[in-house]
């Protein structure tokens, strides 16, 4: 069984022309989840979670983040929307890991913002 983490953490927007938006994880959330993840982890360090913010839950993965030591969590413009948030908001995140026979086929997002 796989843990889940609450954290809160500051939406942030890519530097460049990209318009990606990311949360970078609390350092302790990461080296958690890091430990936990090891069996599962992928191509690049990547973990596969499923992620909920404002009720809006969607599967996607974390990526390690050398300059920070922690992992960065990719955020989709569905999400976004749906979840009412933009670049400089704090919000609430909650996370799981994904086992193996967890892991969907693609992202999804649901809820109301």
């Amino acid at each position: 069984m796989t843990s889940s983490y609450s954290f809160r953490a500051e939406l942030w927007r890519y530097p460049d022309e990209s318009g990606w938006h990311f949360l970078t994880l609390p350092v302790e959330v990461a080296d958690d989840l890091r430990e936990e993840a090891t069996v599962f982890r992928k191509g690049f360090g990547s973990v596969r979670v499923t992620a909920e913010i404002f009720g809006c839950t969607w599967q996607t993965s974390v990526f390690p983040d050398s300059k920070s030591g922690s992992y960065l969590l990719p955020v989709k413009k569905a999400v976004r929307d749906a979840a009412g948030i933009s670049d400089g908001d704090e919000v609430a995140v909650r996370l799981a890991i994904q086992g193996e026979d967890e892991a969907g086929t693609g992202e999804r997002t649901s809820g109301t913002g």
